[in-house]
């Protein structure tokens, strides 16, 4: 592709001057050692070595005529491995491998890493996202979509882009307002918004060249969280919202002018309505039941993990869960239910499926495919052979044939009670239903919902065949949140049909059950492993074709998740949600570096070269699902959520830290309680509150939204205003007039202040005690 072969040697470097006044240069505190390169640079070949301005004016030519005809597959060279001097896409390179061939920062030096520049990104909430470097640019997505130009030597601002939105869509975003990353291909950077919005800007100016609104219903609980992917002269983007009613699809739109080349439905519509779209959806109707419930939509959404595959001129997509999670509620008949959590290749220039493989049949628990995927040649059996690498939710690492779809390899790497393997010969799993179908009664299900993997992307060696990845061996208990005949379609709403608890709280949350319920749980056989070990959350190096362990080290706790960066020169970088910036030695897994930045990290840092300076850059920010829980281990509950951009170099200076947070203060006291205010009318308002508010209002100590046990009088005297009226709403807050009424809203407000006071009244005695204030409930009912 245009962006992955070219964009080096035609774009030139983006000058400029931008505000200072978010940049802050470290000062040095020793200098720089060069040492010689530990690995062999980008071999000269005619179409990508360095050339004088002939030789590129005549590959401009050649782009430009490759870019006007799209049934031309994109030129790129797949036989060099990893990212240069440029990160060219959130993954890197064209393998989205997460790892880079730079090797001036190596284990003998890395000691000398210092803070090279950091910037202020301006926001306190989710950051996923891991920068792209172009020719000593750097472009940076943050939440809701923005996007940040910087000189990636100094931090310099060139300039930045906040989309505009109604903030009404925040009540369709069940994981926060993530953004994990953007796409610069032919002058310009493509960002998605959470609103749907894709939008096209200039690489100089940050000027809008186009927009276009990919959401298809605005009716159906839609978000865009994932990257766009470029493909040549197309741009690729999904979307988000399974758990909501929306039936999943990716589109594709031409660079040029933002006009739609194609749209794949990752699954059927209902046969009623007419014919399907494609012969592909014909097909897959029939793995679905007479009585599917399709006007809750299915699922099935693509929210992260579109992947272009040169070599085969395919976009591999991974989809996402069914709608509603209980397949009793879903497709009562059963069935496996395509293309929910499959790998789906799609032909560039047609649209047209190519293959598919569903990693998880049958989906009853939330176990998607869409987590990021590793393009990779590989020797399996005696025989070279192009593949992905993925580690879905569900438990398995599947190394998969890119030109047949076939799977080559699958292997557990955490306990699973819904399957205890693969058939590679019929490409399906080995049910275990015993031990996790939940329509007649209770189930503890591993992995949990937070899935073994998640957004958080891995790295790949292939120097040393080693794959790096966080991964979270928990589960979950599921149970059906109501009868399945009698579910109700929650219009632009939550419709998950399914309770949750997770396992690293589950034995604390049993006593509080039904004793039917409990008695039930602890027959089950996974109780065992409960007892044995809640969870494990650690980062790990394996096989790919195994999936052994080589090394494993733990992190701080099951919520602590981190994407790795691999370098050939033998160092693994990843952050923590503690705030510590990490480099280990790929080999053993040894620390051989760190710094305390003060601010959680969950995305992947990334190196690049500017002027022969190797640098190594992270956003830092917590967030995602299960965002209102934050734990008190996290940076971000001690020093704040501030959202930064750190970048270092060998010989840089310190890293400042925020200040710590002041010590919690008892609740304020709440306003008098409504004189009509009963024991029904607070039971009311409890679950309420439960159904509508409690997704995003933890009710926890430090959480990014606000805790509603801590309410400010005025906030008290407009709540109606604010829950009806939408007067915060530009602050996030969304309008429930459609969901909720005056007299509901009036319950659910009695409820805060009958909480309030006793909150209030707890915290003074804790207080008066000389004892803390932090305290928190049991981490259920939430998921990614």
């Amino acid at each position: 592709m245009i962006r992955r072969v070219l964009k080096a040697l035609i774009a030139p470097p983006v000058h400029g001057r931008g505000s200072e006044t978010r940049r802050r240069a470290a000062t040095p505190s020793r200098s720089g050692v060069g040492l010689k390169r530990l690995i062999q640079r980008l071999k000269p070949t005619p179409a990508l070595s360095r050339t004088r301005e002939g030789s590129v004016v005549a590959l401009f030519a050649a782009a430009l005529a490759l870019a006007a005809c799209s049934d031309s597959a994109p030129q790129v060279d797949t036989s060099v491995y990893g990212a240069g001097d440029n990160w060219d896409n959130p993954g890197g390179d064209w393998a989205e491998s997460h790892f880079s061939r730079l090797g001036d920062i190596s284990q003998e030096n890395v000691g000398e890493l210092g803070l090279a520049w950091e910037y202020d990104l301006g926001t306190e909430r989710v950051q996923e996202s891991t920068p792209v470097v172009i020719d000593g640019v750097m472009y940076a997505s943050g939440n809701l979509g923005r996007v940040y130009a910087l000189d990636a030597a100094t931090g310099a601002e060139k300039w930045t882009f906040t989309p505009e939105m109604d903030m009404q869509i925040a009540r369709s975003a069940c994981c926060d307002w993530a953004n994990r990353g953007l796409a610069v291909a032919d002058g310009k950077v493509i960002t998605a918004a959470l609103d749907g919005q894709l939008y096209v800007l200039d690489m100089e100016t940050g000027a809008v060249v186009w927009n276009v609104d990919t959401f298809v219903d605005k009716d159906r609980g839609y978000t865009i969280t994932g990257a766009p992917e470029v493909a040549g002269d197309i741009v690729v983007i999904g979307n988000a919202g399974a758990e909501y009613d929306t039936r999943g699809y990716v589109t594709a739109y031409r660079i040029s002018d933002g006009s739609e080349a194609w749209r794949f439905w990752t699954i059927p519509h209902d046969p009623a309505e007419g014919p399907q779209e494609s012969p592909e959806l014909e097909a897959a109707v029939t793995t679905w039941s007479e009585d599917t419930r399709w006007d809750i939509g299915g699922g099935g959404t693509a929210w992260d993990a579109i992947t272009y595959d040169p070599e085969f001129d395919q976009v591999i997509v991974g989809t996402g869960n069914g709608g509603p999670y209980p397949q009793a509620i879903r497709s009562p008949g059963g069935g496996d239910n395509l293309y929910l959590n499959s790998l789906v290749a799609i032909d560039r220039k047609t649209g047209a499926m190519k293959w598919h493989f569903q990693e998880t049949p049958q989906d009853n628990w939330d176990l998607t495919a869409t987590q990021p995927m590793v393009l990779a040649q590989m020797d399996v059996n005696g025989a070279s052979r192009p593949v992905i690498l993925h580690t879905p939710k569900n438990g398995f690492f599947f190394v998969v044939d890119r030109e047949s779809g076939k799977p080559l390899a699958a292997n557990a790497i955490v306990r699973t009670s819904w399957a205890d393997g693969w058939n590679l010969e019929t490409g399906k799993p080995n049910f275990t239903l015993e031990t996790s179908d939940y329509s007649q009664g209770p189930k503890i299900v591993y992995p949990a919902s937070p899935g073994a993997r998640n957004w958080y992307p891995a790295a790949f060696d292939p120097t040393r065949n080693t794959y790096f990845a966080h991964v979270l061996d928990m589960g979950n208990l599921m149970f059906l949140s109501g009868d399945p005949a009698e579910a109700v379609h929650e219009k632009n709403f939550l419709n998950a049909g399914a309770a949750i608890i997770f396992t690293s709280d589950l034995e604390a949350a049993a006593a509080t059950l039904p004793p039917p319920m409990r008695a039930a749980i602890e027959a089950e056989p996974t109780w065992q492993w409960v007892k044995d070990n809640p969870f494990t959350s650690e980062l790990r190096a394996m096989d790919p074709l195994t999936g052994k362990t080589k090394w494993a080290v733990p992190s701080a706790g099951w919520q602590d998740r981190q994407g790795v960066l691999a370098t050939a020169s033998g160092l693994v970088f990843h952050g923590s949600v503690t705030g510590k910036l990490t480099a280990r030695d790929s080999e053993t897994g040894e620390e051989v570096w760190s710094v305390d930045t003060g601010s959680s990290i969950m995305a992947a840092p990334m190196t690049y070269r500017v002027d022969g300076v190797q640098y190594v850059a992270v956003q830092t920010g917590w967030g995602g699902g299960g965002w209102g829980f934050l734990p008190g281990y996290a940076a971000a509950y001690r020093k704040g959520n501030a959202n930064r951009l750190l970048v270092y170099k060998l010989g840089g200076g310190p890293t400042p830290q925020p200040a710590d947070l002041p010590p919690l203060e008892p609740a304020p006291a709440p306003p008098e309680q409504y004189a009509d205010a009963t024991p029904e009318m607070l039971a009311t308002g409890s679950a309420l509150f439960t159904a509508n508010c409690s997704i995003c209002h933890s009710n926890q100590p430090r959480a990014p939204l606000p805790d509603l046990r801590r309410i400010a009088p005025n906030v008290h005297a407009g709540f109606e205003q604010v829950v009806l009226g939408g007067l915060f709403k530009m602050n996030g807050m969304p309008s429930f007039a459609d969901r909720l009424d005056a007299s509901q809203v009036k319950a659910i407000h009695a409820w805060l202040i009958d909480t309030q006071g006793k909150l209030r009244a707890r915290e003074l005695q804790l207080q008066a005690e000389g004892k803390p204030l932090d305290s928190r409930s049991l981490t259920i009912l939430s998921s990614y």
